[in-house]
C-alpha cells in the first residue's frame, strides 16, 4: 500500500518568483531598445554577461565571456536557492584618461548574470575556472531517481 503525501507548492513557487524576476530583467536588458524616459540601458545588454550553456555528460557547463577581467579580484561567483549569480567588474586603467581618444567604445563597470540551476544540485560540487577570457562553471547534475510506471489496482465489485 502506498501513502499519498501532499506537498506545499506555495512555498516553492514563492521562492521562484525573485529568480524569475531576475531572468525577466536580464531578458529585457538584452533587447535592442532603449528604456523610455531616459532611464538607462543606453547600450543594449551593456551590463549583461553573455553565456553559453550546455550539457557534457552528467555535468551542466556554463561558459561566460569575460575578457580583460582579473578573476581573482573582479569576479564574484555565488550560489543560493538554486540560482548561480556571476558578478564582475571591468575597471578602467587610470593611465588611459590622458590619451586623447578619437573613439572610446570599450565598456567599463559592473556586469551581472543570474542563471537557474537544475534541481538537486549541491553547491559544494560546483567548480569554476578562468582561461583566455572565458569563465567556465561546471555543475554536476545529480542522478534523478527512476520513476516507476503506474500500477493498476483492481477494484472489487
Amino acid at each position: 500500500m502506498s501513502t499519498l503525501t501532499r506537498r506545499d507548492r506555495g512555498a516553492e513557487m514563492a521562492r521562484r518568483f525573485p529568480m524569475m524576476d531576475g531572468v525577466f530583467e536580464e531578458w529585457l536588458r538584452s533587447l535592442p531598445m532603449r528604456r523610455p524616459f531616459g532611464l538607462g540601458w543606453d547600450w543594449p545588454g551593456e551590463d549583461l554577461i553573455r553565456v553559453d550553456e550546455f550539457r557534457d555528460g552528467d555535468t551542466e557547463v556554463i561558459r561566460a565571456e569575460m575578457p580583460g577581467i582579473d578573476p581573482a579580484k573582479d569576479v564574484e561567483l555565488t550560489v543560493a536557492d538554486g540560482v548561480l549569480r556571476i558578478k564582475a567588474e571591468r575597471r578602467v586603467d587610470e593611465k588611459s584618461e590622458d590619451k586623447g581618444y578619437t573613439r572610446h567604445e570599450m565598456r567599463y563597470g559592473s556586469m551581472t548574470r543570474t542563471l537557474p540551476l537544475p534541481e538537486g544540485v549541491q553547491e559544494k560540487d560546483i567548480s569554476a575556472s578562468y582561461k583566455d577570457g572565458i569563465l567556465e562553471v561546471r555543475v554536476p547534475i545529480p542522478a534523478q531517481p527512476e520513476r516507476s510506471e503506474p500500477t493498476k489496482i483492481a477494484i472489487k465489485t
